[in-house]
């Protein structure tokens, strides 16, 4: 007898069960954008970690597999548009689970925003080759524009668009990285083996933009309503893009680091890393094609980034706290199209307003990747903590679960007090202006963001009713499909054991 599988039926007016497991996998894997990094922030990193770059990177990918495991610990019982906010609401409560949405709502839009001014630099890079030279907001209104035709549009279309623009920039990424390595010979570099002039406060600190790095790992989850099999295919994505991305990372780093060595150019002031290794190398023309995949891929990044914000936006507002017109779905794009609309404005209006005053699009990606990545860090301690609470709740907790919760926090401390410093201390110093800034003006926005929900609850009292009922609905009609379908699998099972004897 054939196993009968949950049908995933969608009760906000989203596209229900359109997307295979490799769309599903796409939409983590395009905000990641690994691409991104190797062909042009790897330098910002490096200023920060110097020599222990890739030991950020192998901390940071060790932290988010522990943060992972705790994101499935929901991902494989429940699935919703609200991605981690539904999951905090359901094991902390309403007040940190707004803390959590709106904390998402800001990593999203800010990742899309720095990765949005990585696609206006190197297009305009890219076509000033050509002679032509149209302003930095022509090209953020030109990449914002095609991000927000395609998530209006059609869910399937972004996630097709984000699976073959990122896997062919990083495959052509990875032959490149082969090329530099041989042409040293695939040599051993010691300097970055034994950490020479690295310092804990320095790896510490580089794991804010390595968050930025990896950040977006689990924004599958926001596929909730729109994933065929979600809760087995939305894990294996969390999972499976963390650690692909990471040994990813920790390769190209220790490469690249390697392919600079001897060339009297710093990778710390290099835009374009891998287009000058491989000018170096001989394989300019590889160097070129790279640069266009990170074109394609800073713009699949944008798109990945702008869909789970507009689904957060648009399950925060059907719990009552945005206006309903962001809780409404299109009548037949089935997308969230009024959300979409106001991040995509959101996230050109932002480097549109650093472009007037003259800020390089290079330093852009820089302060609003940090910016964003303290959205994401408060989100993984957030979810780190919940998911003991809500096992404790129905009675599944087990030590090791304890155990994947408080490592989990733990590394996530490391870049959360390296991003603040100690002052007076040399291991762990308080980072240069502007960066110093950067955590103080997230916790203002913090507060900022929880004291009108407070109002909210003031003037509405059964808000938080209503927040809780949307969200148990959700995780009762999962229970309730396993239940029956679990059902059915054991009988199957009894039945076939029976024919067999």
């Amino acid at each position: 007898m054939t196993e009968k599988t949950p049908k995933n039926y969608s009760v906000h007016g989203l596209k229900p069960d359109c997307l295979s497991f490799g769309e599903v996998l796409a939409q983590s894997f395009a905000v990641i954008a690994p691409t991104t990094i190797p062909a042009s922030n790897l330098g910002l990193i490096v200023a920060l970690s110097g020599n222990g770059t890739w030991l950020s990177f192998l901390i940071g990918l060790i932290g988010l597999v522990f943060v992972s495991i705790n994101i499935n610990q929901f991902a494989s019982r429940s699935a919703s548009p609200g991605s981690i906010y539904s999951y905090i609401v359901k094991g902390l409560g309403p007040t940190a689970g707004v803390i959590c949405g709106w904390s998402l709502v800001l990593a999203y839009l800010f990742t899309a925003m720095a990765v949005l001014c990585g696609f206006a630099n190197f297009s305009g890079i890219f076509i000033g080759h050509l002679g032509i030279h149209p302003s930095q907001i022509t090209l953020l209104a030109i990449g914002a524009g095609i991000a927000w035709y395609a998530g209006y549009k059609d869910i399937q279309l972004s996630a097709m668009a984000m699976l073959w623009l990122e896997g062919a920039s990083v495959v052509a990424i990875a032959l490149l990285g082969i090329l530099i390595w041989a042409h040293k010979g695939f040599a051993l570099d010691m300097s970055q083996l034994t950490l020479e002039g690295v310092t804990p406060g320095k790896i510490a600190t580089g794991l804010v933009l390595v968050m930025f790095g990896f950040s977006g790992f689990e924004s599958a989850t926001s596929l909730g309503d729109e994933a065929k099999k979600p809760l087995k295919n939305i894990p294996r994505a969390v999972m499976g893009s963390a650690v692909m991305a990471g040994l990813f990372f920790i390769m190209m780093t220790y490469i690249e680091v390697l392919g600079f060595s001897g060339t009297g150019q710093s990778i710390t002031d290099a835009e374009e890393p891998l287009t000058f290794l491989s000018q170096q190398i001989g394989f300019g023309w590889l160097g070129e094609l790279v640069a266009i995949g990170a074109l394609f891929s800073f713009f699949a990044c944008v798109l990945g980034s702008i869909n789970p914000a507009a689904r957060v936006f648009f399950m925060m507002a059907r719990h009552g706290l945005f206006h309903s017109s962001l809780g409404v779905a299109h009548s037949s794009n089935k997308t969230p199209h009024v959300a979409v609309s106001m991040c995509t404005f959101l996230t050109f209006l932002v480097p549109a307003a650093m472009s007037l005053f003259h800020i390089k699009l290079f330093d852009c990606m820089g302060y609003l990747g940090a910016i964003c990545s303290y959205g994401f860090l408060t989100v993984y301690v957030l979810i780190s903590i919940a998911a003991p609470v809500y096992l404790h709740k129905i009675g599944k907790l087990r030590v090791r679960d304890a155990v994947c919760s408080v490592v989990a926090i733990a590394f996530m401390m490391i870049p959360i007090v390296g991003s603040v410093g100690i002052p007076g201390s040399t291991m762990f110093p308080v980072p240069e202006a502007p960066y110093d800034a950067f955590p103080y003006l997230f916790l203002m926005y913090l507060v900022a963001t929880c004291g009108w929900f407070i109002l909210q609850r003031l003037r509405s009292p059964e808000l938080v009713g209503s927040m809780e009922q949307g969200i148990e609905a959700i995780h009762a009609k999962f229970d309730e499909e396993n239940a029956i379908y679990g059902g059915v699998r054991l009988n199957a099972v009894s039945i076939d054991n029976n024919g067999f004897d």
